[in-house]
């Protein structure tokens, strides 16, 4: 998610967008790296009604601290070659809540680990707090599927991860496949520096994207001080119903968050999810 800056989007990503946040360990890679952004690689994102404005290839860090190349969509998305191959959208969404067709298998129980210890990767005090806030309020909607949250330096048994990095305020995740929810969540230290609903704000919004929520204003970015429609790629439009088809100046999936953020759903997002699970 990204850090707005008085009315404007704080520029992480080379043209601008933070989206959420560019990941610091996913460094963009030279012309010499074995995956390229294709013609046909853009094809395939922007049918996904994707955002095909700064598609990067980037060195992903995963959990067991191998490393992979990936795409880095929208600022905060990051989908492997294998991954963006298996997705398909059968049905754009143009509306203020929307998702991709990839959402996790429900009813379930999705294990949260939020990384502690001493070491870099370990979530503050300001970054926990904010992470048990944004799992109170998942739970307490009664969704058909539920939050544990446990802070540990071991992740046996996590389905998502949640990690800090040195980086500028903000986050990055994914999107679910199989069923399972994207396996982790990367927290910026410039969230440090912010209160705890904030905190709470940017856990929250990327643990959406780990269970298929998209931004809500991809078809403006509006919330980045923009006015870029991301089209829907010739692929029709679903609305969740109960949700508006305008700007919704306070959803927690905005693309770019302020620092005067709740970390509170607002009632579209509890419809939205509500109709998802």
């Amino acid at each position: 998610m990204k850090k707005v800056k008085s009315i404007f989007a704080l520029s992480v990503i080379a043209l601008t967008l933070l989206s959420c946040n560019k990941e610091d360990e996913a460094v963009p890679q030279s012309n010499s790296a074995s995956l390229k952004v294709t013609p046909e690689v853009l094809n395939k994102i922007s049918s996904l009604s994707l955002n095909t404005s700064d598609v990067q290839v980037i060195e992903n860090t995963k959990l067991d601290g191998t490393k992979e190349e990936a795409f880095l969509i929208e600022g905060d998305i990051v989908i492997t070659q294998e991954q963006l191959s298996k997705m398909d959208l059968h049905g754009g969404i143009t509306t203020e809540q929307y998702r991709t067709t990839n959402l996790v298998s429900a009813p379930r129980t999705i294990r949260v680990v939020g990384l502690s210890g001493t070491g870099t990767t370990a979530l503050t005090t300001n970054m926990r707090a904010g992470l048990q806030a944004a799992i109170n309020r998942y739970n307490n909607l009664g969704l058909s599927i539920n939050f544990t949250l446990t802070f540990s330096s071991s992740t046996s048994g996590a389905n998502i991860v949640v990690r800090r990095q040195t980086g500028s305020a903000g986050g990055v995740a994914g999107f679910p496949s199989g069923g399972a929810p994207y396996n982790s969540v990367t927290l910026y230290s410039g969230l440090d520096s912010y209160s705890t609903n904030v905190n709470a704000h940017v856990a929250a919004h990327e643990i959406g994207h780990c269970i298929g929520l998209r931004h809500t204003d991809w078809f403006s970015r509006q919330s980045c001080g923009q006015n870029s429609n991301e089209g829907t790629a010739g692929v029709g439009a679903i609305l969740i119903p109960g949700t508006p088809s305008g700007y919704d100046a306070t959803s927690y999936m905005r693309a770019c968050f302020s620092s005067s953020e709740t970390g509170a759903f607002n009632a579209n997002d509890v419809t939205a999810l509500n109709y998802l699970y």
